[in-house]
């Protein structure tokens, strides 16, 4: 027998709770400047109880070509990638209406 959510009871294949969260976050993309002039991308206001930040941050370093990390509920990925993240959020599920670019 398959495993079944906690919060929905829905067998895993069927569950549908990352996606009724994603549609929920407020999302907010701003650029950094760090140590020695280098810039990254950073994405705040994703609930890491809800979604996993660590499988979100793998597909954003392997869509952009670039290192990153996901820790404390923000992922951060090396370089500019301000103009390409928003559309790359929408295809992975997240509203646009909840995607703040600054």
């Amino acid at each position: 027998m398959s495993e079944t959510c906690n919060t929905c009871g829905l067998p895993k294949e069927l569950c549908v709770c990352e996606t009724i969260a994603k549609e929920n976050q407020k999302i907010e993309v701003a650029l950094v400047k760090k140590k020695f002039g280098k810039i990254s991308t950073v994405i705040k206001g994703i609930d890491q109880n809800e979604i996993n930040l660590k499988e979100l941050a793998s597909k954003l370093k392997s869509r952009f070509a670039c290192g990153g990390t996901a820790k404390d509920g923000v992922v951060e990925l090396q370089g500019d990638h301000l103009k390409e993240v928003k559309a790359e959020l929408i295809k992975l599920g997240f509203s646009p209406d909840t995607i703040e670019v600054k």
